[in-house]
């Protein structure tokens, strides 16, 4: 992660994701969102469940290879790799951040 100079919101949530709920939630504003799999998550106590149980479900890294930054939004597109039906896969993280913190983030194929 370090070659593609991440801003540290994303990598601190690159870092969390390795472990739990409450570290991803920490990451986000409080009144922060997360969409994957076509439900959004708003809020720490969402978040927070939402990561806990992605990592309930399946086990995964999530590695970050490629950084493009479009207006206010970083595009992340991050090698995941995991016990999930399609692994290995590409997916693309869109991040937006205010005020140091991540604002919102959606995951896609």
């Amino acid at each position: 992660m370090k070659d593609l100079n991440l801003p540290e919101p994303i990598t601190a949530y690159f870092n969390a994701d390795a472990n739990d709920g409450r570290a991803v939630a920490r990451c986000f504003n409080p009144d922060g969102s997360v969409r994957d799999e076509g439900k959004t998550h708003t809020g720490p106590a969402a978040i927070e469940a939402w990561k806990a149980h992605t990592a309930d479900r399946y086990r995964y890294t999530a590695t970050p290879i490629k950084v493009e930054k479009k207006e206010r939004t970083y595009f992340v597109t991050s090698h995941v790799v995991g016990d999930f039906p399609g692994s290995p896969i590409d997916l693309r993280y869109a991040f937006t951040l205010e005020r140091g913190k991540i604002a919102t983030l959606e995951i896609s194929a």
